[in-house]
């Protein structure tokens, strides 16, 4: 037996696809059987499953399952919750050498797939396209493995609020939050931490519905944070958390309603840090605004420009001995007091203690943060088979008139008006461009460079 994947569906650092189109439970399956041999081969045993709530998710979960199983390894099913908790049963379980949570992140309800993780290491890049390989072959081993069900959510919800350390109770129970949930996966962890921790929480969407009826749960969209705006204006709050589909990331909007976004939250958790852990190496993603990394080395610590992408963070990480770092995107990863994965649960308690301990609210740190001009990701849509090839069209003719940019992933140009980056998305059909300047017209010549470089590339942004 062999089986051929969708190949738009082995992405970087996931497996993910549209249900019913390029993927389904014959995919589940063959992934099961891969990573299941592959786990054996590496003198493990055990492989620990979540999903999240998408409506696919418990099919694929049963063929994935089976095709563990078939290739000898034994299962524990930890059930519904976010993929953070997934992460932790891996991190926390003696017994557990791999995981694999089936979530559709923050995409679109009809798309699902798979996030891995590996003897505590992400499970990325050639690692996945070696399953892709393997399944081609049928380079499979057969077995006879179990299944285990195992409850995890209260350990987790009990570690996560660890996150808050010694930090006076008195000076939480202040602090007023709203929370939504958006109907994903975080829902029933929400609602026990939210019963846990110190303050007034009040809480949007913790029914998990796979069909999303209130608002999709995409926190770095604007628009889906205005029911949480709404809550906190209508409230008087402190602050207000959002999650996605699978809670890995977050989003945060302040007492004003105004959204900080994934760079801005994280010059709140390096200046916080940074008191703790003098001098440390704090890594942020190419979309991040140049005032996230002056920042960094204006409180003492070590700036690091990575490219963007979980699985690529976890590993900078690793190799670089940093205890914290984020993405735009919202993902946030503490290796401070924790495991070193992005969970949105936690970074939601490490903010309130990091507000606490710096004695500001979040409204005054978003507030003293520097005022630059900066666009959105402007996204367009650009064939699978075409994107990459189009960036490198981009840095060539960039590196030929000897333009100031660093290569890391995609471009990112240098101009005296500012910077503009031009990169290809690992996850969606698109490019994702971004520009920021101190100045209006700054900001519009940054855009304007971009267009240009768009269009000798026969592209643009309204394609």
């Amino acid at each position: 037996m062999s089986h051929r994947f969708d190949p738009t569906i082995l992405r970087e650092y996931d497996i993910r696809g549209v249900v019913g189109e390029t993927l389904g439970p014959d995919d589940a399956r063959a992934i099961g059987r891969s990573f299941g041999t592959l786990v054996r081969r590496c003198g493990g045993r055990k492989v620990a499953v979540g999903r999240d709530g998408r409506t696919s998710s418990p099919m694929l979960e049963a063929a994935l399952v089976e095709g563990l199983v078939g290739s000898g390894a034994d299962v524990v099913q930890i059930g519904l919750g976010p993929t953070p908790m997934l992460y932790f049963a891996e991190a926390t379980g003696a017994d557990i050498d791999a995981g694999i949570q089936i979530t559709g992140s923050h995409n679109p309800p009809g798309h699902n797939g798979f996030k891995m993780v590996l003897a505590g290491k992400p499970f990325f890049g050639a690692d996945i396209a070696r399953l892709g390989a393997m399944a081609q072959a049928g380079d499979w081993d057969e077995g006879a493995g179990s299944v285990e069900l195992r409850e995890v959510l209260d350990a987790y919800v009990a570690r996560i609020v660890e996150g808050l350390g010694e930090v006076p109770r008195e000076a939480l129970s202040a602090l007023r939050i709203g929370w939504d949930a958006g109907n994903g996966a975080a829902g029933p962890a929400l609602e026990k931490l939210a019963a846990r921790l110190p303050g007034q929480h009040f809480l949007l969407f913790t029914a998990v519905d796979g069909t999303f009826p209130n608002h999709h749960p995409d926190p770095t969209e604007e628009a889906n944070l205005a029911d949480l705006k709404a809550l906190i204006a209508a409230e008087g709050l402190d602050f207000g958390i959002a999650f996605d589909g699978d809670a890995d990331r977050i989003g945060v909007v302040d007492g004003m309603g105004r959204t900080i976004w994934g760079d801005q939250l994280l010059m709140i958790f390096a200046e916080d840090l940074l008191r703790m852990v003098p001098g440390a190496t704090v890594i942020a993603d190419v979309k991040a605004s140049q005032a996230l990394f002056d920042a960094i080395a204006g409180h003492g610590g070590e700036p690091l420009m990575w490219k963007t992408g979980h699985s690529l963070m976890k590993a900078k990480m690793a190799e670089t001995g940093a205890p914290l770092a984020g993405e735009m995107s919202g993902h946030v990863f503490f290796a401070h007091d924790f495991y070193g994965y992005d969970d949105a649960l936690y970074a939601a308690v490490r903010l309130m203690a990091a507000s606490v301990r710096l004695g500001r609210s979040i409204t005054e740190l978003r507030g003293a943060m520097p005022e630059l001009l900066n666009t959105p990701e402007l996204r367009f849509h650009v064939d699978e088979t075409r994107k990459f090839a189009a960036v490198e069209e981009v840095r060539r003719r960039l590196a030929e008139a000897g333009a100031d940019f660093v290569a890391i992933d995609g471009v990112r140009v240098r101009t005296p008006d500012g910077w503009w980056l031009l990169r290809a998305s690992n996850t969606q059909e698109v490019l994702v461009a971004r520009a920021e300047s101190g100045t209006a017209q700054g900001l519009e010549r940054l855009i304007a460079e971009v267009d240009a470089q768009l269009a000798m590339s026969g592209l643009s942004r309204g394609n």
